[in-house]
């Protein structure tokens, strides 16, 4: 099984290839993706979904996680990156809750640290989106691995703790490394139960401290038991590696002055 998918609930000895045939089976058309019948979301609980995607009939296909983020977090773009064999979907690269117009750069920065995200809507945006300009994307965060959980002040460096809302919020820079995905050091604000409605194994959503608005995590509790690390709590720090993946929220430049010139 993969590891991602025990954020959400499926253990490690979860038959896979089961698990394609029941999102097959139940699964609805995931919107802005491809032709019905190759990409499906299937819901797991409360805001979470499982994603299936298959770029043709015979081809390889994936399962992913997937969190329905109610809240919208302003984006900078710095760049953003089509990805070539999976035309749904891209890679944003930008900075994370700029000053909003008319309140000043305040900074050098454009924003408060640099995010990345896996956007799975990718369809909505236009090929020329320009650098600077501000999306709202929800996203959310599922770890890879984690490092250390354990009491805020004890496992937080003191630069950290410096920053704004005391998080470390940092895209992998290693060339071989994915995309996606960032180191994170954060103070969990809360933690909520929610209940993977195939297995019945229980989930924690972890709302964790961020500038500009918390983020929400999910960890796999096989990958802590392995490496000897207690269940986050409120008011502790957790630390790793998470890929993020997400959606646009609004934002979007309208359209050119020629094409509302084609189209009327």
């Amino acid at each position: 099984m993969d590891f991602l998918l025990e954020c959400v609930g499926f253990p490690p000895d979860r038959d896979e290839r089961e698990l394609v045939e029941l999102v097959r089976r139940v699964g609805e058309p995931a919107a802005w993706r491809g032709r019905d019948g190759e990409h499906l979301s299937l819901r797991l609980a409360e805001g979470l979904e499982l994603r299936f995607d298959r770029e043709e009939e015979d081809g390889a296909w994936s399962l992913l996680p997937f969190f329905r983020e109610n809240h919208r977090l302003r984006v900078a773009v710095e760049s953003i990156g089509f990805v070539a064999d999976s035309p749904f979907d891209a890679i944003l690269v930008g900075w994370a809750a700029p000053p909003t117009p008319g309140a000043g750069a305040g900074g050098a920065r454009p924003g408060e640290y640099l995010l990345t995200t896996w956007l799975t809507d990718a369809r909505r945006l236009p090929r020329d989106i320009a650098r600077g300009h501000v999306l709202a994307v929800s996203t959310a965060g599922f770890a890879l691995d984690v490092q250390r959980v354990g009491p805020n002040l004890e496992l937080a460096d003191a630069a950290d703790l410096e920053r704004p809302r005391g998080a470390r919020i940092e895209p992998l820079r290693a060339a071989d490394a994915p995309e996606g995905c960032a180191e994170v050091s954060a103070r969990v604000r809360e933690l909520r139960h929610v209940r993977n409605a195939i297995t019945g194994v229980p989930i924690d959503v972890l709302e964790v401290d961020a500038p500009g608005r918390p983020l929400h995590l999910f960890v796999s509790p096989w990958q802590l038991a392995r490496d000897g690390l207690p269940a986050p709590r409120p008011g502790w720090r957790v630390e790793g590696t998470f890929l993020f993946l997400g959606r646009i929220a609004g934002g979007l430049p309208g359209p050119s002055r020629r094409a509302r010139r084609a189209f009327g």
